[in-house]
């Protein structure tokens, strides 16, 4: 029965508890024994375990028999709380009615904590407040209740209290979900639509579909289309998670669950997709709204270390695509790297994730190039060229402007510290908004407040985090959401390795920061470049002028060893005679340029 149904999600800012939460859950509710039980148990893969944050959303499906006396189902789903994997939580909103905002008692509302929860009032969910951690000697419940009190203009006693390592208030935060979460809506005798959220490909069982059904029901067996794809099959097995896959004869109206579609096409089966009946058309079934497409924000080339791996590469990196609808790639050539993908990421952490999963779950090892924005490029001639990499810039002389992308700035930092971070965001030539304090009037030394600034995205990519959090003594958090384009002063900074380009170390800059960073990436690259018989030259230059450069000395054999008495001259006649030959060894000679100089540029 739909009205003994309740979905609803985990949300909250990184590191506040929602895997050890969903874990309470599980054990109060039975659903996973005892003997089976283990921390994290959401969290399927090693590297979310060996991190401790949540990459992949994750639906877990619980019995509960709540103090009215009914049996209840609970659809959860376990989301992740980073910037990075905003995507995951967007799509985790759509399949539920209801969320856990969970706020962590020592820290307070923190700036995901705010992004998430503005993402679950967009989808107009029910928020249940949650303060977890409160075991903690160090928590500081009231001050946090006020907090959110502030936030969401809700009664004190609306704001549960909970502690997702001893189980206190898990009864009270389930109670409330069956009380206050409203039962999915939909029409069981309507024909199958059903939204898929997530998806993975497995190799016996080819892609299968995680799936919310809206209306109707799919059960094995039966014949089902995908709207947009237009590709069909058959139902080779449905059923839901308990977390592990359990096999049933359906899933309903309002269930959450997973059907098995046989595709080996992996291109067939997309998040965000409608599966319905093979004749949806004539029955006039409407597809469902689906999820807005994301805007990759950051991008580096991937290419493999051997170049007889590309077809190798191609598969997982469709494989991973599967899994992380966020990821977007497209093939590229490299003159020094060979065929890889120009790939578009939502941070630097999801690059680093990716990095990490081709090489643990595809065995690839992979040369990663430098990280950069996508530049809107105004040409003399009219068009817009959207330049994703260096290389795609124009020559200067068809540029009539670049614009890049910039982005609204979220800082929750205590008020101490708000001189310390405000000059940072400065430095990094951000744009100051307004300042709002979580706790309104509050003249106390310790109250925090959420300072909100428009910055390039650029800035913030690489290190902008880490000096963030040495700013504000670890105590700020960050969050930030594109918010347009603007016009910007930057250059094409190239890198010549004895005067032949490495395109691959190319990178975009800010005009007046050209010559600083073309030092450090020489200076980088002289320290990681294996010496060689001949003179290596290292030079930076924005456009045909060299704005800093260094050299590596060649090897040397002494060739006057074998002589003995006699003239001066003839001294200088070897080592005149040994100059000209590693002048003209240096003419033709090339330098491979090892992946661990491209890692060393790249930590900047």
């Amino acid at each position: 029965m739909n009205s003994n149904i309740r979905n609803f999600c985990i949300i909250a800012h990184i590191d506040h508890g929602k895997s050890t939460l969903a874990d309470r859950f599980l054990e109060y509710t039975g659903t996973v024994s005892k003997r089976e039980m283990k921390s994290q148990i959401l969290d399927q893969m090693d590297l979310e375990r060996e991190r401790g944050i949540t990459i992949k959303l994750q639906p877990v499906r619980m019995n509960y028999r709540a103090d009215d006396g009914e049996e209840y189902v609970l659809n959860l789903i376990d989301t992740p709380g980073h910037v990075d994997f905003t995507y995951e939580v967007s799509r985790s909103l759509a399949a539920v009615e209801g969320a856990v905002l969970l706020v962590d008692a020592t820290q307070g509302v923190q700036a995901q904590t705010l992004a998430n929860l503005y993402l679950a009032l967009d989808e107009n969910l029910t928020v249940i407040p949650v303060i977890n951690k409160i075991d903690l000697p160090n928590a500081r419940t009231d001050v946090v209740r006020d907090e959110i009190v502030n936030l969401l203009g809700c009664r004190p006693e609306e704001v549960l209290t909970a502690s997702g390592k001893t189980g206190d208030g898990v009864r009270e935060v389930l109670e409330a979900v069956v009380a206050k979460v409203p039962p999915p809506e939909g029409d069981t005798s309507a024909p199958l639509r059903a939204l898929i959220f997530d998806s993975i490909y497995d190799s016996y069982k080819g892609v299968v579909a995680y799936v919310r059904v809206i209306d109707g029901a799919v059960r094995h067996g039966d014949r089902f289309r995908m709207v947009a794809t237009q590709a069909g099959g058959e139902a080779l097995e449905v059923g839901y998670f308990r977390p592990k896959m359990v096999r049933a004869e359906s899933i309903e109206t309002g269930e959450t669950g997973y059907l098995v579609t046989g595709f080996k096409d992996i291109e067939q089966c997309r998040v965000g997709d409608t599966v319905t009946v093979d004749d949806f058309r004539e029955r006039g079934v409407v597809s469902l709204a689906g999820y807005r497409e994301v805007r990759p924000m950051v991008f580096a080339g991937i290419f493999p270390k051997e170049g007889n791996d590309y077809e190798r590469l191609r598969e997982a990196m469709h494989k991973l695509k599967l899994n992380d609808a966020s990821l977007a790639f497209d093939p590229e050539h490299s003159a020094a790297l060979g065929f890889g993908f120009r790939c578009g990421f939502l941070g630097m952490l999801h690059l680093e994730i990716v990095q990490e999963r081709l090489r643990r779950e595809h065995g690839m090892e992979i040369v990663v190039t430098l990280p950069s924005v996508a530049y809107e490029v105004s040409q003399t001639d009219g068009r817009l060229l959207v330049a994703k990499s260096p290389v795609e810039l124009p020559d200067p002389s068809r540029i009539s402007g670049i614009a890049e992308p910039w982005v609204k700035v979220d800082i929750v930092s205590p008020k101490d510290y708000l001189g310390a971070v405000m000059a940072l965001a400065q430095e990094k030539r951000g744009v100051y908004t307004n300042t709002e304090y979580l706790m309104s009037g509050s003249s106390d030394a310790s109250a925090r407040a959420i300072i909100h600034y428009d910055l390039p995205l650029a800035s913030i990519l690489v290190d902008f985090y880490d000096k963030l959090k040495s700013a504000s003594s670890g105590y700020a958090s960050l969050s930030y959401e594109l918010s347009g384009y603007r016009p910007a002063d930057v250059v094409r900074l190239d890198i010549l390795v004895n005067g032949d380009p490495a395109e691959a170390l190319s990178m975009i800059v800010y005009r007046d920061a050209a010559q600083r960073e073309g030092r450090r990436v020489t200076e980088r690259l002289k320290e990681t470049l294996p010496r060689q018989q001949f003179e290596i030259r290292i030079q930076a230059s924005v456009g045909s002028k060299v704005v800093a450069s260094s050299r590596i000395a060649p090897y040397r054999k002494d060739v006057t060893v074998g002589l003995y008495g006699g003239d001066v001259s003839r001294k200088q006649k070897l080592l005149e005679k040994q100059k000209k030959g590693k002048k003209r060894m240096g003419k033709g000679g090339r330098v491979d340029i090892p992946p661990e100089a491209y890692l060393a540029v790249l930590k900047r």
